[in-house]
């Protein structure tokens, strides 16, 4: 029997996998790092502003935290003028802040698991944190050389958090979110993707692939199939969270090969109150069908293991635990 670690390997490179990569199950994520501990620790009903100025809220039955974006909280009113208010937080950690977090790596067993850090909000998502959607999205037309310069400051900002995450805890993988798009359309046409986001992701994940990371899984839990081109070229080897919107079977037949697809259990339609093992389960056998057993992980599409409501995560790896025995 294949480790979780070379089962994933074999899925992603066509070769001989024994069974279905069972969601996040081989990677180990380290949520962990002394940036991380000043910005990841809002809870559900808390509001918090993180080191970007950014305010953050949880509310009550929702996947996760969400910024403030009302006039009062916005931190970027004026793109020409982001400069003056958007400033990067400093990533100067002492080694006795880092070493605080080093157990959680060194139990990691890399024979069977993928170390994997998790890295969140990603570029584009950045932007949009700072001064909202709808300014974001206009102002990519409307001021387009100022958001030229945001995110060369963001990306810059991304390379240093890169090099202190791969000198201090040596990651095997990679989970980055950033999401790039509704259930049914991307939020920026391909041509536009092109020209802002592909430069900045080819720089941070080709810093990641040169200094020791075997394994970049992009989460954005959307349709995004016009983008998987640039995502081939940025070096991403899992799309995770790819909604069945964006007709996976089809996108293995194109692309399997150059990248693999993670998700198609889609978490609006099975994680929900009223939820039961019939409906998971038939939801997780059309997709494992449809798609087959090589560049195919069948996974919730949320950027993370577990679900909103209890028991559903669960479910779908008992249901993809039984198309395995089914299948392989």
């Amino acid at each position: 029997m294949l480790t979780k670690r070379q089962n994933l390997i074999e899925t992603i490179k066509g070769g001989k996998p024994d069974r279905f990569v069972d969601q996040y199950d081989p990677f180990v994520l380290i949520m962990g790092n002394p940036y991380m501990k000043k910005n990841f620790g809002v809870r559900t009903g808390n509001t918090v502003v993180n080191s970007w100025g950014v305010t953050i809220q949880f509310k009550e039955n929702t996947p996760g935290p969400f910024p403030v974006h009302d006039e009062e909280h916005k931190v970027v009113k004026d793109i020409t003028k982001w400069r003056e208010v958007v400033h990067a937080p400093s990533l100067d950690f002492t080694a006795e802040e880092w070493a605080e977090f080093q157990p959680m790596v060194d139990a990691v067993d890399r024979n069977e698991y993928f170390a994997t850090a998790m890295v969140a909000p990603g570029i584009f998502e950045q932007l949009h944190y700072l001064m909202g959607m709808d300014d974001c999205l206009i102002n990519f037309y409307l001021e387009p050389e100022a958001m030229h310069e945001l995110i060369d400051y963001i990306t810059e900002w991304e390379l240093e958090y890169a090099k202190v995450i791969c000198e201090n805890q040596h990651p095997d993988a990679i989970l980055h979110h950033d999401d790039w798009g509704s259930q049914k359309s991307t939020f920026l046409s391909p041509e536009m993707f092109e020209e802002f986001i592909l430069p900045a992701y080819k720089k941070v994940y080709g810093y990641y692939k040169e200094h020791g990371v075997e394994v970049i899984v992009h989460h954005s839990d959307s349709y995004a199939a016009t983008l998987v081109p640039y995502m081939i070229e940025m070096g991403i080897d899992i799309f995770q969270g790819c909604l069945d919107t964006n007709n996976i079977p089809e996108l293995i037949e194109k692309y399997g090969g150059q990248i693999s697809f993670m998700g198609g259990i889609n978490n609006g339609v099975v994680d929900t109150h009223d939820w039961n093992s019939e409906k998971v389960g038939a939801y997780v056998e059309k997709m494992c069908r449809a798609c087959g057993t090589k560049y195919f992980i069948p996974c919730c599409t949320a950027g993370g293991p577990g679900s909103t409501y209890p028991g559903v995560y669960e479910e779908v790896s008992a249901q993809i635990d039984r198309m395995s025995k089914e299948m392989f």
